[in-house]
């Protein structure tokens, strides 16, 4: 038995949850893909997948397996690539999850400029706004946008991100331009609906020592809270005849001029850089948090991972990338 391919199989089949597919990526037939598996698990003695006419499960002895085997062929192409083309040629199978929105964006243009400065290396790109198990579904890396859980998980931030309140020139010049966020409540604004993820609602910074009297009242009659021990981060609910629980469809709406809406940088800096949107209450805009490439920890890191990371970190390290989408 040959068993770094049997091994190869065995993660290919438990990845894609299916022996057919993983066959057809191989370029087999399933059978052979069977018979791999069938003398894995003899040489082992145990059983790692349960096999029916419609799914493919993992076994508990199959789940911890599946872990050993991908960092076990993890290293094999680190060895491979440390030797070939003096350490700077990638290989192997790239796979990367991203949120869907910010993904389409500016991880997707990325992944054709990325396979054509590495043509050995096969790439994989799934977008979800839900959070992948990393490890239990074989994906190399993630990038994430936000402040990250606590995990076991390596993070590497390669660019900040902002949240902004814009809207449409024609809309400012119908309704006026907020000029404090308590402002707000007397405007039309797109917010997320309560099932989505917006909790505490938007944030602005409104240094306390600068607020007088007035101005607190005005906040807190606006449904504003002022955060506790002195900090300058205050949270507005705002309200408005639209909501939504799709970003997306809360930046279509801004675009088309039917109010304000409280939205990242990477989704409207080309916006406003083209003058289609006009970001307002700059001065209050919350501190940024970050966008993190996050991968399982390893003490030897792919190549293909680490040449993707700055990859990432040269294009959004660029003004011109959030503007254009395109950089040097």
């Amino acid at each position: 038995m040959d068993k770094l391919k049997a091994f190869e199989s065995f993660v290919s089949v438990a990845t894609r949850g299916s022996l057919t597919a993983a066959a057809r990526a191989e370029g087999v037939a399933p059978a052979i893909m069977g018979r791999r598996l069938d003398a894995l698990e003899e040489h082992l003695g145990v059983k790692l997948l349960v096999r029916t006419t419609r799914r493919i499960s993992l076994t508990h002895e199959g789940s911890a397996f599946l872990e050993d085997c991908q960092r076990v062929l993890a290293d094999v192409a680190n060895a491979e690539a440390s030797v070939s083309a003096g350490g700077i040629k990638a290989s192997g199978h790239l796979r990367i999850t991203a949120p869907a929105g910010f993904g389409r964006r500016h991880v997707a243009p990325l992944v054709p400029r990325f396979r054509a400065l590495h043509p050995d290396v096969q790439i994989s790109l799934n977008l979800s706004d839900r959070v992948v198990d990393l490890p239990g579904e074989g994906f190399d890396c993630a990038v994430r946008v936000g402040d990250l859980p606590d995990s076991s998980l390596v993070s590497v931030r390669v660019a900040d991100n902002r949240r902004l309140c814009v809207a449409t020139p024609q809309y400012l010049a119908q309704r006026g331009t907020p000029q404090l966020p308590a402002d707000l409540m007397q405007h039309d604004c797109l917010t997320l609906s309560s099932e989505a993820s917006q909790t505490r609602g938007w944030a602005f910074r409104v240094p306390r020592n600068a607020l007088g009297q007035d101005q607190e009242r005005t906040l807190s009659d606006a449904g504003i809270s002022v955060a506790e021990s002195g900090r300058e981060v205050v949270y507005l609910r705002p309200r408005g005849p639209l909501d939504c629980s799709d970003g997306q469809v809360l930046f279509d709406w801004c675009l088309a001029g039917y109010g304000i809406a409280w939205r990242s940088t990477w989704e409207v800096e080309r916006e406003i850089a083209s003058g289609q949107l006009v970001a307002v209450l700059e001065d209050y805009a919350a501190p940024p948090n970050g966008i993190y490439v996050v991968f399982p920890q390893r003490k030897h890191l792919p190549l293909r991972v680490r040449l993707w990371i700055d990859l990432l970190k040269h294009h959004y390290a660029e003004p011109q990338f959030w503007q254009t989408g395109v950089s040097a």
